[in-house]
């Protein structure tokens, strides 16, 4: 029926290890993402679980052949990768002379590569940068607007897929990897965006009964760790004097019955989690 109504919105049905059975949906931008969840939710009344958009991406095997990758849980996690390619677009930015500067260094923190300048008049210019897909669908305009007090504007067009030296990222939660915060990024920023997002998530993920630890990694090599405390309670506070006896059985009885629930509970996470990735940034 959504898609009937907006023929820009598609979407096709798909499975997650972590989640279960969804949905793959095709967004116009990021507006239009959260126009339809809000639609969704409000006409459908339907609870929903989004995670941060991704862009197709080519992988050249070791055989010589190209395969097209969606999602980063698709990506071969036994190798034979030759090459990794991502979607470069042509952006042309329209800003107020006194922004340029800022609006270049933008783009040269999103791996763009200057092309031409163009004055339109004593007070706008024409900017024309090729950048990575990725770096632009997430922020881009919002980034523009700010830096330009909304006076920037800004259109792309993608020319094709070029070589880029990118690692897949994935995120364990208490030791299981969470296909749906995995993300495959340039290998210059990895560690540094996998150190940020553990600390989003640590400050998402609600304290449970047990210590969860939450890492990031390339393939089987950690690059962040951040550990989220257990939830405390105080077992002895219905012990007034006596034997300290009493008091380290307790203490005992309660470090096994965490031990145990590490073992076997299960984490909750948040929706504000899974787009937690949009917002790591390069800090």
């Amino acid at each position: 029926k959504m898609s009937l109504n907006d023929a820009s919105f598609s979407f096709q049905p798909e499975t997650s290890d972590a989640l279960g059975f969804g949905f793959r949906c095709g967004f116009l931008g990021m507006l239009h993402m959260e126009i339809i969840q809000q639609r969704l939710e409000k006409e459908a009344a339907i609870d929903l679980i989004q995670t941060a958009p991704n862009v197709t991406y080519e992988l050249l095997m070791s055989d010589g052949n190209i395969v097209r990758v969606d999602n980063p849980q698709e990506v071969p996690t036994s190798g034979g990768i030759k090459e990794f390619r991502e979607p470069i677009v042509r952006v042309n930015f329209i800003v107020p002379a006194e922004s340029i500067g800022t609006v270049m260094q933008l783009c040269e923190d999103r791996r763009g590569t200057y092309k031409t300048t163009e004055y339109l008049g004593p007070t706008r210019a024409q900017l024309c940068y090729e950048l990575p897909l990725a770096e632009v669908i997430y922020d881009m305009h919002d980034r523009l607007k700010s830096i330009t007090r909304g006076y920037g504007t800004m259109d792309y067009e993608i020319i094709g897929f070029r070589p880029a030296d990118l690692v897949k990222v994935d995120i364990l939660v208490k030791g299981e990897r969470v296909d749906a915060l995995a993300t495959i990024m340039h290998r210059d920023m990895a560690e540094r965006r996998g150190r940020n997002l553990c600390k989003r998530l640590k400050e998402e993920i609600s304290k449970h009964q047990f210590e969860i630890p939450i890492q990031a990694a390339i393939g089987t090599r950690v690059i962040a760790r951040e550990t989220i405390s257990a939830l405390r309670k105080n077992v002895t506070a219905k012990c007034y004097g006596g034997d300290i006896t009493r008091k380290r059985k307790l203490w005992a009885k309660q470090k096994e019955g965490k031990k145990r629930l590490k073992q076997f509970g299960q984490v909750e996470i948040p929706q504000k989690a899974f787009l937690s990735v949009l917002d790591v940034g390069d800090d």
